[in-house]
């Protein structure tokens, strides 16, 4: 069983940065894809990046330039960089893993951007 725990969403103002971190654990050979994903009130969840093994790092247009998507793979971990938040950014950001062909979900960690 893999499991996702994340860090670090809270209350910024707009301007502002934050980190997120996302921890895997589990038995866990190798991780193909990491990603963030985003969803606010009342939309679908939404892909914000992704970065897979290879290196690739697809963002979604909203964020280009102001996010960044990196990973760990020893401490088989994931983040995502967050500058120049906008109010528009607030929303629960779940961690993603591919693993083994099966995905796994974070539990979600609240961003509000707001003055």
């Amino acid at each position: 069983q893999v499991q996702l725990v994340e860090s670090g969403g809270g209350l910024v103002q707009p301007g502002g940065s934050l980190r997120l971190s996302c921890a895997a654990s589990g038995n866990i050979f190798s991780i193909n894809v990491m990603g963030w994903y985003r969803q606010a009130p009342g939309k679908q969840r939404e892909l914000v990046a992704a970065i897979t093994s290879g290196g690739s790092t697809p963002y979604a247009d909203p964020v280009k330039g102001r996010f960044t998507i990196s990973r760990n793979n020893g401490k088989k971990t994931v983040y995502l960089q967050m500058s120049s938040l906008k109010p528009e950014d607030t929303a629960v950001y779940y961690c993603n893993m591919v693993v083994g062909g099966y995905n796994y979900w974070g539990q979600g960690t609240q961003v509000t951007v707001s003055s």
